[in-house]
């Protein structure tokens, strides 16, 4: 699971009673000290009171902890549900005697539903005394809803000889789409850093990470990744140099979060990265990419170790953006499939349907246009998909 080594932080996660299957539901992240806060949220326009009230909460600069739930996402659930998630945080404030304002709770789960708050205010102090450096294992599996495995990175770097530790937990296996869809991340780092500057780090970062990957391309009403840097190790961040250094290690943990993510999807075979490279421009690849990652016919193709190229090229010219219908290029791996807009024959696909029966590889589309590029995670659509989500709420 990797070992915490940012000073200050504590991490639990129990069993509250919220999950029918009597599994952990309820963790936490502590730090000892009150630490520079920043964030980002779901894109969708529903939105979690959890949601709500973070977004609020981070302007200030400051947080001390983190309170989340699996098994009920508490949204469209009215007032009541505003209500419920202060009062998570007020349990939690309480119990810690922390300024309420320096509490963010988090939710995911079943929307719709009324959540047992009597549950949550019983467990808090049990969940308070389990609190430990080293409890990253329990909070990564209290977060869990469909996800098969816990999801656990840590990295250390240095600034001016002094070293720091970044660390997160993610969860999130469906109801995944660019643009923070369906995910729960938490980081914390012992570094110093300004509320401004580490919000300015976190966006650069999800963008290499969180905003490019896709599962099924839905987008949930829960979604956040927050992170808290408490200052307690010598390492400080007060200028360009150091803030490329901090991002560098950033981008390593958020980056393998993200590609765990996928590597979860439900019911999920393969993982696959989708490059466009020789666009007119990076948002024009970005988009292409996207396109084809997103499609179901390209994805259930994956998952049948079909090497259907002509789904791929189709999805590649309905994305919006100038591409030359005769000049597309597409590789799986290193093998080229297409050239030209044209199939190299029954021998290369023969070697392709190979390299798609592997449970990781890569496309390349080269649009051969400019020097635009940009990649996309992304999985195969298998038959367990349909049944995991078919029965998600029973």
């Amino acid at each position: 699971m990797g070992k915490n080594y940012s000073s200050g932080f504590k991490a639990a996660g129990i069993a509250s009673g919220l999950k029918k299957n009597g599994g952990k539901d309820l963790g936490m992240i502590f730090s000892e000290v009150p630490a520079s806060v920043a964030g980002i949220f779901t894109t969708n326009k529903v939105q979690a009171s959890s949601v709500i009230l973070a977004r609020k909460r981070i302007q200030s600069g400051t947080c001390q902890a983190i309170i989340v739930n699996s098994g009920n996402a508490n949204c469209c659930t009215g007032s009541k549900g505003m209500q419920d998630t202060l009062s998570m945080s007020g349990f939690a404030s309480a119990e810690l005697e922390i300024p309420d304002e320096h509490v963010l709770v988090a939710s995911t789960g079943v929307i719709g539903e009324p959540i047992p708050l009597d549950k949550i205010k019983s467990a808090v102090p049990d969940l308070i005394h389990e609190l430990k450096p080293d409890g990253i294992a329990d909070l990564a599996e209290s977060i869990m809803t469909t996800d098969t495995v816990p999801k656990v990175v840590t990295a250390t770097g240095k600034i001016g000889g002094k070293s720091y530790a970044v660390t997160g937990v993610a969860k999130g296996s469906g109801m995944i789409r660019p643009n923070m869809a369906t995910m729960l991340c938490f980081v914390w780092t012992d570094i110093k850093i300004s509320p401004a500057v580490l919000q300015e780090a976190l966006l650069a970062s999800a963008d290499k990470s969180f905003n490019r990957i896709t599962i099924d391309g839905d987008t949930s009403t829960n979604d956040m990744a927050i992170i808290m840097a408490n200052g307690l190790s010598d390492a400080v961040v007060n200028g360009a140099s150091q803030v490329e250094s901090f991002r560098a290690v950033l981008d390593d943990v958020l980056i393998k979060l993200a590609r765990m993510i996928v590597k979860d999807g439900e019911g999920a075979t393969k993982m696959v990265e989708i490059t466009v490279k020789g666009a007119e421009s990076d948002a024009d690849a970005i988009k292409v990419a996207e396109t084809v990652a997103h499609s179901n016919l390209v994805k259930t193709a994956f998952f049948g170790e079909d090497a259907n190229w002509g789904r791929i090229i189709a999805a590649a010219g309905r994305a919006g953006v100038p591409v030359l219908p005769d000049s597309i290029d597409i590789f799986f791996d290193d093998v080229q499939m297409v050239k030209d807009s044209m199939g190299c024959g029954k021998a290369v696909e023969a070697e392709t349907t190979r390299i798609l029966k592997k449970p990781e590889f890569g496309i390349v589309i080269d649009l051969n246009m400019g020097e635009g590029e940009a990649s996309v995670v992304t999985c195969d659509f298998s038959i367990d998909y349909v049944k995991i989500n078919a029965d998600y709420r029973t």
